[in-house]
Order: structure tokens, then C-alpha cells, then sequence
């Protein structure tokens, strides 16, 4: 954050503080997620038993601190946006500016709270934290869009090929990671796909299914961002062949 404070004061003197803010929150959210990546990568292609392999200890020690400060991160972010908007609520930190973050952002704030108070603890087999350690792969992508966008660049090419990457990152590492994690358990324990979630423990197909219904929700938001600006396309293209007819008339 210190170094986008600088760099207001130089380079991007028209950002105001929620700019800072949500480019530095951006900034330091893709680097975790680049390194949560990179080590869910490695721990799930090194667990030969992924029900008993523990593997993420050292881990823990970075990732639990970086849970908990993002939570905070977000919550400044949000607090400044809301702030230079000219909302009369966010004139200084109260208890009502952090019920409002809460309502605002509830499926992000549940999402950092699980992986602190669960997958950071080791339950379960590491091979399964590996493969949600995997799910930030999609962050980096989602971070440089927002920026993007910030900078004015949403009609830029590298805002569209970023668009296409976002939809396969999460697609891949957020909802087919889920089959993914049954396969590779029903492979160790020679049970065809479609019987093992009957030979898992109700609570850990609901554990699951409450991480995965969020995810879904999130994609199609996703997938409703390009299909509107498309729709905006084609009616603006729409309107200038109108024009342009009305005039040759």
C-alpha cells in the first residue's frame, strides 16, 4: 500500500484513496493467490494418500495472517470506496461501516473465513486443502480485471482475452475441482465416480455442496458480465446502422 500511496503522488496523481486502496488490496490478493497456487499445485500432486498426507503445515504459517489481514484489506477498500462516493455513513470507522461491509461482500467474507478457520487447520486429507488452495488461480485474473476497468481500459483487448481467462480459471480450478477431488478419491479407493459421494460422510458432501453452491452463483455473475456488454453492442451498432440509415434516406 506504501507503494501505491507513492506512486498517487507521482504517476497517478488523479487516484483518489479508494483507488490506492483497491489496487493495493488487488495487488497483494494476487500474489498469495499466485504462491496458494503454485503450493496446492505441489501438495496435490505429491499426496499418495489423500485422505491421511500431511503436507500444508509450513504453509499455514503465511497463509492463515494473510486470511485474516485480506478480511481487513477489504473491508478499507470498501470503506473508502463508499467513502468518496459521499455516503454519510463512512464519514469515520464505526460499527455500522463494518455491518455494511459485511452485508455488501458476504460470500467473500465467508469464503476467507472458511479457508482460516478450516482448510488452514489441516482437516482432512492435505490433498483436498491442496486442491482449494488451487481455487485462487482464478484470483489473479479477477484482480487484473477490476483494475483494468479502473484505469479505464474495460474496452481494451487485453480486457477481453482477461475476461476469457477469468471464465475458464473459474470454471476449471472453482467448479470442476470438485468432481476433480471425487474422482481422485474414488481412484485410490477403486469406487466408480458416480457411488463415491455415497461412501463419503454427510457432512463432508454438505461441506462441499456449501463451498460449491457460492461458486456457481459467482460464475454465472460472471458469465451475465460479458452477455450484457454484448447485448449493449449490439444495440449501440444497432442504433448507428439506424442512423445511418435514417440519413441515406
Amino acid at each position: 500500500m506504501f507503494m501505491l500511496a507513492w506512486g498517487k503522488k507521482s504517476a497517478f496523481k488523479s487516484w483518489n484513496n479508494a483507488d490506492v486502496f483497491v489496487v493495493s488490496e488487488r495487488l497483494v490478493s494476487s500474489i498469495h493467490a499466485t504462491l496458494a497456487t503454485i503450493v496446492g499445485f505441489i501438495i496435490a500432486t505429491a499426496s499418495s494418500d489423500v485422505m491421511s498426507d500431511r503436507l500444508t503445515k509450513e504453509f499455514v504459517w503465511f497463509g492463515a495472517p494473510y486470511m485474516a489481514f485480506d478480511i481487513y484489506a477489504m473491508y478499507l477498500s470498501n470503506y473508502h470506496s463508499q467513502k468518496v462516493k459521499g455516503h454519510k455513513a463512512y464519514r469515520k470507522h464505526s460499527l455500522l461501516t463494518i455491518k455494511l461491509f459485511l452485508l455488501r461482500h458476504p460470500l467473500l467474507v465467508v469464503h476467507h473465513m472458511v479457508l482460516l478457520t478450516v482448510f488452514m487447520t489441516g482437516v482432512g486429507g492435505d490433498f483436498f486443502i491442496g486442491c482449494f488452495f488451487m481455487a485462487e488461480f482464478s484470483t489473479p485474473f479477477v484482480s487484473l480485471g477490476n483494475v483494468l476497468i479502473q484505469l479505464g481500459l474495460e474496452d481494451s483487448w487485453l480486457h477481453r482475452v482477461n475476461g476469457v481467462m477469468v471464465l475458464l480459471s473459474f470454471l476449471t480450478c472453482r467448479i470442476l475441482l470438485f468432481p476433480y477431488m471425487y474422482w481422485v478419491y474414488g481412484q485410490q479407493y477403486i469406487i466408480p465416480f458416480h457411488k463415491v459421494p455415497f461412501h463419503l460422510p454427510l457432512h463432508c458432501n454438505l461441506a462441499n455442496l456449501s463451498i460449491l453452491a457460492p461458486q456457481i452463483y459467482l460464475f454465472v455473475q460472471l458469465c451475465h458480465k460479458p452477455y450484457r456488454l454484448y447485448l449493449r453492442q449490439t444495440r449501440s451498432k444497432g442504433q448507428l446502422a439506424h442512423k445511418d440509415g435514417s440519413k441515406t434516406d
